[in-house]
């Protein structure tokens, strides 16, 4: 089944014919895993974009994104993403910067860049040369640091909640309820040597608590008192039917198994006996009215 998505044109001839348009300011034209991308020098990035748009079609610019590799010399890549509608066809282009060389901004060509500029620098502090509005975008107004960087502590530098003594949104170091470095992965269930936190608040079991221990146990290590229980005067079996009611027309309601009184006379039935099984009250029954004979008419 083919993709719903239209196809990409082929790079095949892409790079042979920008190449000669760019001159000296590229510095890499490669092919990989279908994407072509040009790497260019830093400070001719606003002339070799626009070659791109105004002579190959490029008339979109997608995105910005940033690129950290703290090893290097200028460990930030500032990587720009073209689109050509009339030709189906995408291109990526590269710049390298550090934390102090700013880069030309672009928002001459296409004034989206201005949001996308804004994006790099707030997330890796990338400075950008031309740009009215760099101010950050998507952290906090007192947000410090740049979280992207790979050199960024994963918990931050400050951290802020809404003090109810100052009744505001208020600044705070980062104080941590773990401590992540002493983390360990033992199972306490294989017998670890230490007490969890919040163990040590952990009473023994009470008296009555269920435990495996057996009543014999208990009572040996003395925490129990077992008493004996009273035995059984005799043990009720139900050998035959007989005794268990059954081929009597009334079990249970002959004279001698009624209950009596103390006086010997048979118990009285509770009052609740006598009411119906509904609980709700019988109304009394009223003497019906003799009807009246119709008078004979005369003719």
């Amino acid at each position: 089944m083919l993709s719903p998505a239209p196809r990409q044109a082929s790079n095949e001839g892409v790079i042979a014919a920008i190449v000669p348009a760019l001159g000296d300011a590229l510095i890499e034209a490669v092919e990989r895993v279908y994407e072509v991308t040009f790497t260019v020098e830093r400070d001719r990035i606003v002339d070799v974009l626009r070659t791109l748009r105004d002579q190959f079609d490029y008339q979109q610019l997608m995105e910005i994104a940033g690129v950290d590799y703290p090893a290097r010399p200028e460990r930030f890549e500032v990587v720009y993403h073209l689109l050509s509608l009339t030709r189906n066809h995408r291109v990526r282009v590269k710049v390298s910067t550090d934390e102090e060389t700013p880069v030309p901004s672009v928002t001459g060509l296409w004034p989206v860049a201005g949001w996308l500029e804004r994006e790099v620098y707030d997330m890796y502090g990338v400075l950008f040369d031309g740009n009215q509005d760099l101010r950050r975008i998507l952290t906090d107004y007192g947000f410090k640091g740049f979280p992207q960087r790979k050199d960024f502590p994963l918990t931050g530098y400050v951290e802020l909640r809404y003090s109810e003594e100052h009744k505001r949104v208020i600044y705070e170091p980062v104080t941590l309820a773990q401590d992540f470095r002493g983390f360990d992965f033992t199972s306490p269930w294989e017998g670890a040597d230490y007490v969890l936190p919040g163990d040590e608040k952990a009473s023994p079991e009470a008296k009555g608590a269920p435990t495996p221990l057996t009543a014999d146990q208990i009572a040996k290590a003395g925490t129990v008192n077992v008493t004996d229980k009273p035995p059984v005067e005799q043990a009720k079996t139900t050998e035959h039917p007989g005794q268990t009611g059954a081929g009597q027309s009334h079990p249970g309601n002959q004279p001698g198994e009624k209950p009596v009184q103390a006086d010997g006379k048979p118990a009285e039935p509770p009052a609740e006996a006598n009411k119906p099984e509904t609980g709700e009250p019988v109304p009394p029954k009223t003497a019906r009215k003799p009807r009246k004979k119709p008078e004979a008419k005369n003719d």
